[in-house]
């Protein structure tokens, strides 16, 4: 239960904020708070734009928890696992309210996907990323679909075909990722919060059905996660997959 999910709120600008101590990785619990977090504030008739950001001035997010992975015993217990990158994503894509993501440091495999699964993404230039699943002998199956959805077919495949080597955020930002790249920190808030006061101070109704047309197309992906889902689930089970992970957390 290591690890939070907590958002603030104040004048239409809800700001949610995952923190774990391994990188801002992603235990089951967490992916959890923050698909209940985001539905939940998407309802809530005070919010008007929604920033989700994780703690800390390095990495932004590191992933699935390599913790949780090894603890999966069987395929239900996989495919719940990986159906918690599901639910944020698609709660995320049917929140009615846009969605600001702040990446300050790196994001790998789920952190990736949660920054192509926002509306518009800000980061500095140490926002590198890389999807590493595929090194470990699973693939980016249930994130897949955000990232395609962001870079196109040849920019995700990239990143699931080179599992072990880093793309900068120049990269990310010139495949369409990111919408902008800071200096630092503090450039970046500065971006965030401008853009979110905008935001909160435009026409909801037209926010609402704008979002929709971002979306458009996407209309299945209830059915085609869970089905990414499933494979994930069935390939963390592989022998090949449970020494990957232990060689992993041995460096």
């Amino acid at each position: 239960m290591e690890g939070s999910v907590n958002h603030t709120l104040s004048k239409g600008v809800a700001t949610i904020i995952f923190y774990h101590p391994q990188s801002n990785s992603l235990p089951g619990n967490i992916l959890n708070e923050l698909a209940e977090r985001i539905t939940l504030l998407g309802k809530h008739i005070d919010v008007k734009v929604i920033v989700l950001k994780s703690e800390g001035d390095r990495a932004f997010c590191a992933g699935a928890s390599f913790d949780e992975l090894m603890a999966i015993e069987n395929k239900e217990s996989g495919e719940q696992f990986f159906m918690g990158f599901a639910k944020v994503i698609n709660a995320m894509r049917k929140c009615p309210k846009l969605i600001i993501g702040r990446v300050q440091g790196k994001a790998v495999g789920g952190g990736v996907g949660m920054a192509a699964a926002v509306d518009y993404c800000l980061a500095t230039k140490y926002a590198a990323v890389k999807l590493s699943e595929l090194a470990i002998g699973i693939g980016p199956f249930v994130v897949g679909p955000a990232v395609e959805r962001k870079l196109g077919l040849s920019g995700m495949s990239q990143l699931a075909t080179n599992a072990t080597e880093w793309k900068s955020a120049n990269w990310a930002m010139e495949k369409g990722l990111y919408q902008d790249i800071f200096e630092d920190i503090e450039l970046l808030d500065d971006a965030v919060d401008k853009l979110a006061k905008t935001l909160s101070e435009s026409n909801p109704e037209a926010m609402s059905e704008l979002k929709q047309t971002f979306w458009s197309g996407c209309e299945h992906w209830d059915e085609l996660l869970a089905e990414r889902a499933a494979i994930s689930g069935k390939l963390v089970l592989s022998e090949f997959t449970r020494e990957a992970i232990q060689k992993f957390k041995g460096k």
